[in-house]
């Protein structure tokens, strides 16, 4: 039985992050909503948030962050949120990222790294 369930469990993590990297706000809201925690993370140590912004998804950004997502949690290879939507060139993202307290210094490339790599500033 807990085999069983544990099973259950892997598919709706991998399932989240399926979801998460088409951009259905919809349905991960719903299910953050329900109970699966914003800060979910993959076996890269990925989280929904890192993959939204990677793909430009905004209004799943908008809602992760307000359901408490953490800005500035990187993944295993020490990447953040901020940084991925800015490689992307994800403007609207990285601003609002930005104005809700992602730190461009944090990770290796930072985000002020990437941005100075592009001739921009941050």
């Amino acid at each position: 039985m807990a085999d069983d369930v544990d099973a259950r469990l892997e598919q709706l993590g991998l399932a989240m992050f399926d979801l998460a990297h088409d951009g259905d706000a919809d349905k991960v809201l719903a299910y953050l909503d329900a109970g699966v925690p914003a800060d979910l993370t993959n076996d890269n140590g990925s989280t929904l948030l890192m993959v939204a912004s990677y793909y430009g998804h905004t209004e799943l950004v908008h809602g992760l962050v307000d359901r408490g997502a953490d800005v500035n949690r990187l993944n295993n290879c020490g990447q953040s949120p901020l940084a991925g939507a800015l490689f992307k060139g994800e403007n609207d993202i990285v601003r609002y990222l930005m104005d809700n307290h992602a730190d461009p210094d944090l990770g290796t490339p930072s985000a002020r790294e990437i941005a100075a790599r592009f001739g921009e500033d941050l």
